[in-house]
C-alpha cells in the first residue's frame, strides 16, 4: 500500500543511491531522486515509479530548482559525493579537494538547509547521511577524502543536537569497501585500479546499504539511530583487508 510519505535521495544515477531509491519505493514511499545523469535518473524513476529531477548539488541554482518543487519531505538522504584521486599531501590536486569538498561537505549542506523546514513541518522527518569509514579515521594518500568526509559527518552529528526537541531524526551511515563506481571515480575511470579494490574480498553491494537506510526509515518516531558503522567480513578498518587472492 503507498503511503503519501516522500523520501527524497541525492546522488541517485546509480550505486547506494539508486539501491535507495529503489528500497524506499518498494516500502512505499513517494521517491524523489536526484543527479546530475538525467537518462540514467529517468530509467530508475520508470522502473520504481518515483520522479526524477536533474540535480548537481554543487550548483546554488540547480539546488535551489530541485527543491523547491518539492512539496514535502518526510526523509532525505544525503547519497551525493565521492572521492577523486590517491594523491599525498604533498602532491595534493587542489582541483580534487575543491570537487570532493564541494560534493561531499557544501552539497549535503545545501540539500539540507533547503529542506529542512519541510523536513520540520512533516512531523516525523528524517535525514540519513550516507559518510564512509573515512569520517572516523585517517590514511596516506586520502586526506582530500577523509577530510571531506570528516566535514561531512560533523555537519551532519551537530545538526543532531541543533535539532532536539524537533520532530526529524538523524542517522549516519558510515560504510566501508561497497562495489559502485565509487572507485572508478575516484581513478579516473581506469578499470583495472578500481577492480583492485576489491580483488580478493567479498565486498558490501550497493543494496546492503539501502537495506539500512530502509530499516532507519522503518523505526517508530523515538527511535534514533544515530550511527551505524558497516564493512565487509573481510574488512577490518580503512586500507586492512583479508584478501583471499
Amino acid at each position: 500500500m503507498t503511503t503519501n510519505r516522500t523520501a527524497v535521495v541525492t546522488g541517485a544515477s546509480s550505486g547506494i543511491g539508486a539501491a535507495t531509491a529503489r528500497a524506499l519505493a518498494a516500502d512505499g514511499f513517494d521517491v524523489v531522486i536526484g543527479a546530475r545523469r538525467v537518462d540514467r535518473l529517468e530509467e530508475l524513476a520508470a522502473e520504481i515509479g518515483a520522479t526524477a529531477l536533474q540535480l548537481d548539488v554543487t550548483d546554488e541554482d540547480s539546488v535551489a530548482a530541485f527543491t523547491a518543487v518539492i512539496p514535502r519531505v518526510d526523509v532525505l538522504v544525503n547519497n551525493a559525493g565521492g572521492a577523486k584521486g590517491v594523491a599525498s599531501v604533498a602532491d595534493a590536486d587542489l582541483d580534487d579537494w575543491r570537487w570532493m569538498w564541494e560534493t561531499n561537505v557544501l552539497g549535503t549542506l545545501r540539500i539540507t538547509k533547503a529542506l529542512l523546514p519541510k523536513l520540520i513541518e512533516s512531523g516525523n522527518g528524517l535525514i540519513v547521511t550516507i559518510t564512509s569509514i573515512a569520517a572516523l579515521v585517517s590514511y596516506d594518500n586520502g586526506a582530500g577524502y577523509t577530510s571531506a568526509k570528516h566535514a561531512q559527518a560533523l555537519l551532519h552529528r551537530t545538526l543532531r543536537g541543533e535539532l532536539l526537541g524537533k520532530p526529524v531524526r538523524l542517522t549516519e551511515i558510515a560504510p566501508g569497501a561497497v562495489e559502485t563506481e565509487f572507485s572508478l571515480v575516484r581513478f579516473d575511470g581506469d578499470e583495472d585500479k578500481a577492480a583492485a579494490v576489491y580483488r580478493g574480498i567479498d565486498p558490501l553491494v550497493a543494496s546492503d546499504i539501502a537495506e539500512i537506510v530502509s530499516f532507519a526509515a522503518s523505526r517508530p518516531s523515538h527511535v534514533n539511530l544515530d550511527q551505524i558503522v558497516v564493512q565487509p567480513r573481510d574488512q577490518a578498518g580503512a586500507g586492512r583487508f583479508n584478501r583471499r587472492s
